[in-house]
């Protein structure tokens, strides 16, 4: 006899050491389950949905990049567009760098 150990919680783990083992599996299912419902795939369907947005790119666009600069698009190539940021200040950036298409109007409204 063991003064750490009551004789009712030994022999409780000796019982349930004896259950199913595809019940035991159950828990890590559901773990995985919600991960893929929770994380998985809303973050697939951003970048589908951010893909998509990045290739129906078009020239008079006023968009935001990823690094906070907004600007008028006047150029599309393959992978770059030209930015106009200001009067004769144009910058050629990728086109994944675009976050967001902003509302027609937008730079205006900030002068």
């Amino acid at each position: 006899m063991s003064f750490f150990i009551s004789d009712a919680i030994a022999e409780a783990g000796a019982a349930a050491s004896s259950t199913d083992p595809l019940a035991s599996l159950i828990l890590p299912i559901g773990l995985v389950v919600l991960f893929y419902f929770f994380l998985i795939r809303p973050l697939s369907k951003r970048q589908k949905e951010h893909k998509q947005m990045v290739s129906d790119l078009q020239k008079g666009e006023e968009v935001l990049t990823s690094g906070g600069i907004l600007g008028k698009i006047t150029a599309i190539k393959d992978d770059f567009i030209t930015l106009e940021i200001a009067k004769d200040v144009s910058l050629k950036i990728q086109r994944s760098a675009v976050q967001t298409i902003m509302p027609k109007g937008t730079i205006k409204d900030l002068n």
